[in-house]
């Protein structure tokens, strides 16, 4: 699976969302499943999934599906 993919998997049964509601302009608090609680349920499954420990700041700046990517470079995840 490729870093993109499993991205969106991560996304999608992080927030336990149907398929079809995800979108790459996904925001925060956009969708009632991105709530602070699931915030922290998606960061954890991110950090599981590509094996990574995220600074705190990146944690609060993952605003978006879009700012997410940007975030995840910095961990060399492309």
């Amino acid at each position: 699976m490729k870093n993109k993919e499993k991205y969106i998997d991560i996304f999608v049964k992080s927030l336990a969302i149907d398929k079809k509601k995800f979108s790459e302009k996904l925001k925060y608090n956009d969708i009632p499943e991105w709530d602070s609680i699931n915030h922290m349920t998606l960061m954890s499954g991110l950090e599981e999934g590509f094996n990574i420990t995220m600074e705190s700041d990146d944690i609060i700046d993952f605003s978006s599906f879009k700012k997410g990517i940007q975030i995840l470079k910095k961990y060399k995840i492309n």
